[in-house]
This record gives C-alpha cells, sequence and structure tokens, in this order.
C-alpha cells in the first residue's frame, strides 16, 4: 500500500488523456464509448480551457494519479454545477480516497459561489453502490427518466444544495 500523502491538482496536463482512459477502463463499470467520452472532456479542456465548461481535478498519490473528478457550471444558470465524473483506480478504492476527491471538488464549487450540484448515473444494478455513494455525500434523488440510456437502464438525477 502506497503511504504517500493525497495530493490535488486541477491543471490539465496532455498526459491527463491516457491517464482518465486508463482510470476509467481499470474500473469495469464503462463501456468502449464511455471511456472514449472521458477522454474528449479532458481534450476538449486542453484545446479551449475552462471555456470548455468541464473542470478537473485530480487526485494522487506518489506523483501517480489514482482519481479524478470533472465538473463544470451549467450555462444559463447562476450558480449551478453538474458533476460530470469521479473514478478512483481499483488499487486505490475503498481507501476514502473519492470521498476525499468529491471533498475538494465541492469545496472548489462553494468557492467558486456554487449552490447546487447536479449528477446523473445509471439505474442498473450494477451502480447500486456508487447511487449509495452520492447519497451518503449528501445527494437526493430528484427525477428517474426510465428507459434513458438503453431499455432497462434509466437516467437517475441527483441533487446536492451546498
Amino acid at each position: 500500500m502506497d503511504h504517500s500523502p493525497l495530493t490535488y491538482r486541477q491543471t490539465v496536463q496532455p498526459a491527463d488523456c491516457r491517464r482518465v482512459a486508463d482510470i476509467v477502463e481499470a474500473t469495469g463499470y464503462f463501456s468502449p464509448e464511455e471511456v472514449s467520452i472521458a477522454v474528449e472532456l479532458v481534450e476538449e479542456h486542453l484545446a479551449k480551457g475552462a471555456a470548455s465548461g468541464y473542470l478537473f481535478l485530480f487526485a494522487e498519490k506518489g506523483g501517480t494519479t489514482i482519481g479524478y473528478a470533472c465538473y463544470g457550471p451549467i450555462p444559463g444558470t447562476l450558480a449551478s454545477y453538474d458533476f460530470y465524473w469521479l473514478a478512483v483506480h481499483p488499487d486505490y478504492q475503498g481507501q476514502g480516497v473519492g470521498k476525499k476527491l468529491h471533498a475538494q471538488m465541492e469545496a472548489l464549487i462553494i468557492a467558486a459561489g456554487g449552490r447546487k450540484i447536479y449528477l446523473d448515473t445509471s439505474s442498473r444494478p450494477q451502480y447500486e453502490p456508487t447511487r449509495k455513494f452520492h447519497e451518503g455525500n449528501g445527494y437526493r434523488q430528484c427525477a428517474f427518466l426510465e428507459d434513458y440510456y438503453a431499455p432497462g437502464d434509466g437516467k437517475v438525477t441527483f441533487v446536492k444544495d451546498i
């Protein structure tokens, strides 16, 4: 087990495209198309910076990126944010990294004047731990769209007032 301290970084680097792909693939939760989308968001940020609407927070141990969060302000709202992704490499799951990464991301949103955070996830049984994680971090379900992603795979939307 790596006992080095957990550090955070907001600056997006070209190597993060591969790092994000590696983390997302390693979780085993996401399809190849979803992995591509995760990487596209990094590429969009690299091309446009904060104007892309995608902000990142990376968690690192010993100089290795072990997790990340992607979030951004929702256009047309005064103080609402979308929470797009949070993924932690399986080697570091169960150690509180996701919870700490989420707390850091939330602090950044609050510092930027954010008041609400929205997130979407799948209703598939595989995502039950994900939904429980979000509920444990103070989110409440505010919407459900049946068969959104595919037949039998609805979209569950959560919100948190901060």
